[in-house]
């Protein structure tokens, strides 16, 4: 029978250092896009999805984001009496939420702290989010690859493409086109040279992955960078079963990136209706500033 997917992994034990010395003591996944943590938005995207169960990995210096997911009873009271119901509504909505948290305990890569939530997700199918890419609100990326995980009964990576100067920062996929946006894949490749990658389909950081993935990463040793990476047991798992690729075309920010960070700030702020005609208006008078025609 086949199970529906109702548990998600949000990997958030590294250590930011693009992001130092912000990230010195706060974790980069709480640094703020306008008004709300970077991987807020990432559980809001789960949760428009249908998911049910959250489970959390974290290290040193990351007990914020389970503060930030508790509730705040003072804070609540205080707001609940001033009668700021917007703000009030806006911190308690993710309360019914069910989180688990693990420690991992030391930064042994991507694959690790998947490995780290076996026994909470045991022997279903789950979803992956790492919260530093942020996808825009208004796509369903994640809800249509549960879709097609749910048609293929099979793991679903989320891919794009992105230009080849850029292609070493990723996982690549060699694959088989079946149907638009759809591919059948043939061989993945962790950070290739421009020269050596296969296509130009970098995977980003949406999962929906088997339980069978576990046992594969139980059993392969560090990989590139000293790390258990999650692309090596994709590898071996491609062995035994079919791995599907779903190309996105929508709009996606690196902000595990300095200058996607700013982007994705941007970009989110004009769609925000407290701040955007204000904060489109700033920014006109600084291109005008910078002499530059638009």
């Amino acid at each position: 029978m086949e199970k529906k997917v109702k548990k998600a992994i949000f990997p958030a034990a590294g250590l930011g250092t693009r992001f130092l010395p912000a990230t010195k003591a706060s974790p980069k996944e709480m640094l703020p896009i306008v008004d709300k943590p970077m991987i807020q938005y990432a559980i809001e995207e789960a949760t428009a999805c249908g998911i049910e169960e959250f489970i959390i990995i974290t290290g040193k210096y990351k007990r914020s984001i389970e503060d930030h997911f508790d509730s705040a009873f003072e804070l609540e009271e205080s707001l609940k009496k001033a009668g700021k119901k917007r703000l009030l509504e806006e911190i308690s909505r993710l309360n019914h939420i069910n989180f688990a948290y693990i420690r991992q305990r030391a930064a042994l890569g991507l694959g690790h702290a998947i490995y780290c939530a076996k026994p909470f997700v045991k022997d279903e199918p789950f979803a992956v989010l790492l919260s530093d890419d942020i996808i825009d609100p208004d796509d369903t990326l994640l809800k249509d690859m549960i879709k097609l995980h749910r048609e293929l009964n099979a793991p679903v990576l989320a891919l794009q493409q992105v230009p080849m100067s850029e292609i070493h920062k990723y996982g690549v996929i060699d694959g088989i086109r079946e149907r638009d946006g759809v591919y059948r894949i043939n061989k993945l490749v962790e950070k290739p040279k421009s020269s050596d990658a296969p296509s130009d389909m970098a995977i980003i950081g949406r999962y929906i992955l088997t339980p069978d993935i576990f046992d594969i990463l139980e059993g392969i040793g560090p990989g590139r960078g000293g790390e258990i990476q999650l692309t090596d047991a994709l590898c071996s798992l491609l062995k035994k079963r079919p791995i599907y690729g779903y190309l996105f075309k929508g709009t996606r920010y690196d902000a595990g990136d300095k200058v996607g960070y700013l982007k994705a700030t941007v970009n989110i702020a004009l769609k925000n209706p407290q701040v955007s005609d204000q904060f489109k208006e700033y920014l006109i008078e600084v291109v005008k500033s910078l002499k530059i025609n638009v």
